[in-house]
């Protein structure tokens, strides 16, 4: 018996030693970053790199060649980002279980039925001599970074060092990205079944293009503004509100320097991403002989993706059209497009699964499980769309950028530009398939013999340069009456871009503060008539609620309870109305008779606490929560230019005075770097939360002003 209690001892005395060790080694890895002074040598480089960063710990890269630029951003995107870098190819590529075990089986069973691998081979394949140099330098970097830098304390919570980078990755990075942006199967299902139960009178019912009281398309400027009030046009306000889509957003406008008190152009950008810590964005300055470039990128990408280079600047956002046709699968499949794919699970036994593409089209099951065939002009021509980014990095004019948006072969965007000469345009960007269904719902199986070519350049919306310029979007339509196709089965409700205008035409001149405020802009438009009208239907059973919400500015800010009341009231009155023809109780004055508001509570919090939003680490579903951020304390919603809710928000701001770059900047909502030993892990979430716009140093002499380490990488 002694000598069982001996060997008990000893187990338990070993399993507390390895909880001590694991605590030991994330309590390094919790202090443990990347330097940032001194010299590295021994790089494969060609000369001497300098690595100045500022006192939030953006990289300004000073090279004297274009690979040694490239190889230097790869090694400073690793050094502070390498655990998302490698957690985001995983993810698309399907290889989460590997390291996460079954949990994430479901997650690389889905990301697998995507032909990854076949589009980033095809890309690769179409690259140029010059873009391929860049991405293995790139790479090369990010693996001598990798080699020399210690790795971030995730690593050590999972146990276990990432393999190493290569261009394929950057690029199946950029693929991650697009498919986040396009207009899915998924989406196409809900629409699909309102056709099934209801043909197109239900199709419109409940998926209307936009909301033509607040349209606000940018090709027909401020002129082209809708009434902004109720109107008899509209199918229905509820149906506009509940809209079934994963969030995609953004908010860019730009003015021509006759608008501007700077005598310069300005252009203001929020992308709206998944929101979590790290941040989707990295922030930096490039620079080497014959190009300079600075802004944000996405981890594991070179070049500047948003931001500005000497001459231009540019903003993007999503245009919410059409991106694919999905098809009924044939009753018969072609044999030879089925692979086998095997699926390794950490502390489990592989699995296997069979999926099926052929040249064309590839094989997915919905969420509703329907199997249906996907036609992707991705798959089917794989161009990389990094190539027009290095091409927007050296463009020296706006008519420039427009050239080499023509050969754009991402998820369509709206690209908004402006140049030093003073003059702002507008383009839409991006293969848009000419199909007559646009989206709205599957193609029988026998329209697989037919071809879908994308939209001619000639036929996409544009703004013309102009110093007297004045241009938006906010994934609203941007077309108005005549034009001649539909591009989208529905385009994001045009609340935001309306609201832009509105603050646009309540000036003849503007600055750069005052874009910055419009960025934080907590007005809800289309929340705000919500309230009114359904409070009229409130006054007879809750006098107090009706009150209030007509009584409400409209505005979401943290000090106002009427704000949360009026989301709950959208919330309740918007629920399930996807999944009905609309009735009597589409009406918003009938709606709250129905029972819905005794779901609303009031007296309620204010919105400050109520829409606080957590700011969590990838890893917060395993439990790990001591990587969280700072949360964000409610103010404005999915509705109000200034977007934030849960898991979504503003993913930077970014106002630039054109030519005089030192005095525009961007702010990130938590930090630069992936590392809590840092001090740049949350540095930026203060400024964030006040609306403070933080500079982006871009002269060298701001720069060497500026400069709070510095590094140099050498051969």
């Amino acid at each position: 018996m002694k000598a069982v209690w001996r060997i008990a001892a000893v187990v338990l005395l070993l399993v507390v030693l390895l909880v001590l060790a694991e605590v030991v080694n994330v309590s390094i890895g919790m202090r443990a970053h990347a330097r940032v002074t001194g010299v590295v040598s021994g790089l494969t480089l060609k000369a001497p790199v300098s690595m100045l960063r500022d006192d939030r710990g953006v990289p300004h890269i000073i090279a004297a060649n274009e690979h040694d630029l490239f190889f230097a951003q790869g090694y400073a995107e690793a050094s502070d980002r390498l655990f998302q870098m490698d957690l985001l190819r995983r993810f698309v590529e399907g290889h989460l279980g590997e390291i996460l075990g079954a949990a994430a089986l479901a997650s690389d069973e889905k990301e697998r039925a995507i032909p990854v691998r076949a589009i980033v081979d095809g890309q690769w394949r179409n690259l140029d001599a010059r873009s391929r140099s860049i991405f293995a330098a790139f790479s090369d970097g990010v693996n001598a970074a990798m080699q020399r830098e210690p790795l971030s304390v995730e690593f050590r919570l999972l146990a276990y060092k990432p393999k190493p980078w290569t261009a394929d990755d950057s690029l199946a990075v950029g693929v991650a990205e697009t498919l986040e942006l396009i207009d899915d199967w998924n989406a196409i299902e809900p629409r699909e079944g309102a056709f099934r139960r209801g043909g197109t009178a239900l199709f419109n019912a409940l998926f209307p293009l936009s909301d033509p009281c607040y349209d606000a398309p940018v090709t027909m400027g401020l002129s082209g503004m809708a009434p902004g009030k109720p109107c008899p046009k509209r199918p229905s306000l509820l149906s506009v509100l509940a809209d079934t889509r994963a969030p995609v957003g953004s908010n860019e406008w730009a003015v021509g320097a006759r608008r501007s008190t700077t005598g310069r152009a300005l252009l203001a950008n929020d992308p709206h991403l998944a929101l979590a810590i790290p941040g989707i964005w990295y922030l930096v300055d490039l620079r080497a002989p014959g190009f300079h470039a600075a802004g944000a990128t996405l981890p594991g990408i070179p070049a500047v993706l948003l931001g500005h280079n000497e001459r231009i600047a540019w903003g993007m956002t999503d245009s919410t059209v059409a991106s694919l046709s999905v098809f009924e699968p044939p009753k018969q499949l072609d044999p030879s497009g089925w692979r086998t794919e095997t699926f390794g699970v950490r502390f489990g036994k592989p699995v296997q699964r069979r999926y099926y593409a052929t040249p064309h089209e590839f094989g997915v099951t919905t969420h509703d499980g329907r199997f249906v065939l996907v036609r992707w002009r991705a798959y089917d021509r794989p161009i990389c769309a990094g190539t027009t980014f290095f091409d927007l990095n050296r463009a020296a004019s706006v008519e420039s950028a427009i050239a080499s948006l023509r050969t754009w072969e991402g998820p369509t965007h709206n690209f908004v530009l402006a140049d030093t000469s003073g003059r702002v345009a507008y383009a839409m960007s991006g293969p848009i398939p000419n199909d007559p269904l646009w989206a709205e719902r599957f193609h029988p199986a026998s329209d697989l013999k037919q071809s879908y070519v994308p939209v001619p350049w000639s036929l996409m919306p544009r703004v013309a340069p102009s110093r007297d310029g004045l241009v938006w979007t906010a994934n609203n339509k941007v077309y108005g009456p005549g034009y001649p196709l539909r591009l989208s089965p529905e385009f994001a409700g045009p609340y935001r871009a309306y609201r832009i205008a509105q603050l646009l035409r309540a000036r003849k001149q503007y600055d750069v503060a005052y874009f910055t405020r419009m960025q934080m802009d907590a007005l809800s438009l289309p929340e705000r008539e919500l309230a009114r009208s359904a409070a009229m239907g409130l006054r007879a059973s809750d006098p107090d609620l009706a009150e209030a919400l007509l009584e409400w500015n409209g505005e979401m800010t943290g000090d106002s309870a009427a704000a949360t009341a009026a989301e709950q009231l959208r919330l309740v009155l918007t629920a399930g109305i996807k999944g009905r023809m609309p009735t009597v109780l589409d009406n918003v004055q009938h709606a709250p008779q129905s029972g819905a508001h005794a779901k609303i509570a009031w007296p309620a919090q204010t919105w400050g606490v109520a829409g606080a939003v957590p700011v969590t680490n990838r890893l917060a579903a395993l439990g790990i929560n001591f990587l969280d951020g700072v949360s964000l304390p409610g103010y404005g919603d999915a509705l109000t230019l200034h977007v934030q809710y849960p898991g979504y928000s503003q993913s930077f701001r970014a106002v630039w005075d054109v030519g005089n770059w030192d005095a525009g900047g961007i702010t990130l909502p938590q930090g630069e770097s992936g590392q809590p030993g840092s001090g740049h892990y949350v540095d930026q979430a203060a400024a964030w939360i006040a609306g403070r716009l933080l500079p982006l140093p871009f002269s060298d002499a701001a720069v060497q002003r500026t400069a709070v380490d510095r590094e140099t990488l050498q051969p």
